[in-house]
């Protein structure tokens, strides 16, 4: 009996998917609820899995591009699973040694004590000496002949050139983000404003109770829960940041569905925290590292990357000192968060070392007005760099941070 393996609907919309690759091969024998392939979507990366123990039929290829609902695969339950063989341990085999006329000799291309020294006191580089020791060493002789000749001669490359190219078809999720991205510099009237934040006082924080709070919690105490808490407050002072347009009208959303965006494999993705308003600290930081594992994995779900209505993206984690995000359609703002740098700065009067973060804040200058996006941007910057008055309304850190 065969049974034929069909591709589920990743979600609402989607009506093409794209096999990505073939987990198992053709002809392989695989078990009940066994990973057999990945699938592509505009929106995420799914798995297929397989329905019945049995041999393998692949129908699709890798790359191709397929109806959702198509029969990708088969399984032949008739066929018996095969016996499993015991492996032996094998002795691995010894390096064979290098011959004293192999190129691949240590002294190839090295030189004497004296010819170094030689080389050293007259700035002359390996490359520039035509070898002609044992082994293809350099003597002092070598050098000799170089200073000599007074045109230092270029020894051959010991390495291979390449000019070859390479020519990938993009996932579709690659090009539907592309798309997304020139959709967005083409309708939106997008701006970027841009300010920077003494991480101080949050460093000090977390440096003082993250052992307690990992300790109650078992996950650590992170930056990015207090931008995205500082985040929530802000957008509810400042409602517009938090609002899209649909037509005509602009939708004021009275909820904070943060996207916090990931680097994945397969591309950025942005799984979003639903009512992050609501949460505290602890599960702020236990939703970001449940998404980020999910994306990383490619188990996360289209449903839990709609419906955001701000983004926060980190480019810092990656070095990044200073960007202008793009908009996540179709929201209209997006943070930027970057590297922290020790900068010289003014304190009451006096310069000093201090912990420097800069902030960007992408918006769409259609329903956000400058006065709304500056304002926000310093509403973030004033809790993080004030976090027991601002972040905690002014009561001990400790009962906020731990529940106590």
């Amino acid at each position: 009996m065969a049974v034929q393996i069909k591709v589920p609907s990743p979600g609402e919309s989607i009506s093409e998917v794209q096999i990505a690759r073939w987990i198992k091969n053709d002809g392989d024998y695989v078990e009940k609820d066994e990973e057999i392939a990945e699938i592509d979507s505009d929106k995420a990366t799914l798995t297929l899995v397989a329905e019945a123990d049995g041999i393998l039929k692949t129908l699709v290829k890798e790359g191709e591009t397929i109806a959702v609902g198509s029969v990708v695969a088969s399984i032949d339950t008739s066929a018996k699973a095969p016996v499993k063989k015991e492996t032996k341990k094998v002795e691995p085999a010894k390096a064979e040694a290098v011959t004293a006329n192999s190129k691949d000799s240590y002294s190839n291309g090295h030189p004497s004590v004296a010819a170094k020294k030689m080389m050293d006191e007259n700035n002359i580089a390996s490359a520039q000496v035509a070898s002609s020791g044992k082994d293809g060493r350099i003597t002092k002789g070598d050098v000799v002949n170089v200073i000599k000749n007074g045109t230092p001669r270029l020894a051959m490359p010991t390495h291979e050139i390449s000019r070859d190219q390479k020519r990938e078809k993009m996932t579709m999720l690659r090009k539907k983000v592309s798309e997304r991205l020139v959709s967005v510099k083409r309708n939106t009237a997008m701006l970027t404003t841009f300010n920077e934040v003494d991480m101080s006082a949050i460093m000090n924080l977390r440096k003082q109770y993250k052992d307690a709070f990992k300790e109650k919690y078992g996950i650590g105490l992170g930056f990015m829960s207090f931008f995205t808490k500082a985040v929530t407050e802000a957008l509810q002072v400042f409602p517009a940041v938090n609002a899209q347009i649909d037509g005509d009208e602009i939708v004021y959303n009275n909820y904070c569905d943060v996207g916090i965006a990931v680097s994945a494999p397969k591309g950025l993705m942005v799984p979003v925290i639903r009512n992050a308003e609501a949460l505290t600290l602890a599960e702020i930081e236990a939703a970001i590292a449940t998404l980020a594992t999910k994306v990383r994995d490619g188990k996360i779900t289209v449903d839990e990357m709609n419906g955001g209505t701000f983004t926060i993206t980190n480019g810092g984690v990656f070095g990044s000192m200073m960007s202008t995000p793009i908009i996540n359609p179709p929201q209209s703002a997006i943070l930027g968060m970057h590297n922290i740098v020790e900068r010289a700065v003014v304190v009451n009067g006096k310069i000093e070392v201090r912990p420097i973060m800069y902030l960007a804040l992408s918006y769409d200058h259609r329903i956000i007005d400058g006065r709304e996006s500056v304002g926000f941007l310093v509403k973030v910057k004033q809790m993080i760099e004030d976090p027991l008055k601002l972040m905690t309304g002014g009561t001990d850190p400790m009962k906020v941070l731990l529940g106590v």
